[in-house]
């Protein structure tokens, strides 16, 4: 999952990203609004974290901004612990939720986390796809009810692929939303990442779980409960 992250306080900035970044997203930083409303516009992201108090462009002004831009992803406003304007009119300009400071990391990114689920259609922590199925709370990935081993880039990008399920994803697009803004966007890595996620869910392709089409991406079939057995 790949977030932008606008807040212009270099301590809390850095603590929120490390926290997250340990929970495998993706975060992009923004210092200002006006960063990260260029940012907002230019990538796709699952989840924006945006202060209200930023220098150049204001928090309020910058979800403005971006819902105008028709940018839909969900967005969590931080806001001092006394300002109740600040939530009002962060939600009024388009925000989904609130977090007054301070706040634990914790909670914010369990937040995240439901915001995420409720964007893709999805209330509960469990993606089900027929026989496999991964837990966002957890981490925890079964297949047949056997739990999965998967590394930190491969349970990112099958996450992705699961909340996507029947969409066509670019490999540009897929690695935008697993690696940090500086990668290379030209690798070639998402195709590793896909081999080995396919040799350890779906090593003889019974159940067709991961689709390649020539010149567009991939795509994670939708599996019904009898698949596999």
């Amino acid at each position: 999952m790949r977030l932008l992250l606008v807040e212009d306080d270099a301590a809390l900035a850095q603590n929120l990203r490390d926290h997250l970044q340990q929970l495998l997203y993706s975060v992009d930083l923004a210092t200002d609004g006006e960063i990260g409303l260029f940012q907002g516009q230019e990538y796709d992201y699952d989840a924006a974290i945006i202060d209200v108090g930023l220098p150049k462009l204001d928090g309020i002004s910058l979800i403005r901004a971006l819902r105008e831009a028709q940018r839909d992803f969900p967005v969590i406003i931080l806001t001092a612990r006394d300002s109740w304007q600040d939530k009002v009119e962060g939600l009024d300009a388009g925000a989904d939720d609130y977090l007054t400071k301070p706040f634990h990391p914790e909670e914010l990114s369990a937040r995240l986390k439901a915001l995420i689920r409720r964007s893709a259609g999805k209330a509960s922590p469990v993606i089900n796809n027929g026989p496999l199925s991964l837990n966002s709370a957890s981490g925890e990935v079964l297949l047949h009810g056997q739990s999965v081993n998967l590394s930190g880039s491969e349970y990112k990008l099958l996450q992705f692929l699961m909340l996507h399920r029947g969409e066509v994803k670019s490999k540009t697009v897929l690695t935008e939303h697993i690696y940090d803004q500086d990668f290379d966007l030209d690798s070639n890595v998402i195709e590793v990442f896909i081999r080995r996620l396919r040799k350890k869910l779906d090593p003889d392709n019974s159940l067709g779980l991961i689709e390649t089409l020539r010149g567009q991406g991939y795509r994670l079939n939708k599996l019904d409960d009898a698949q596999g057995g």
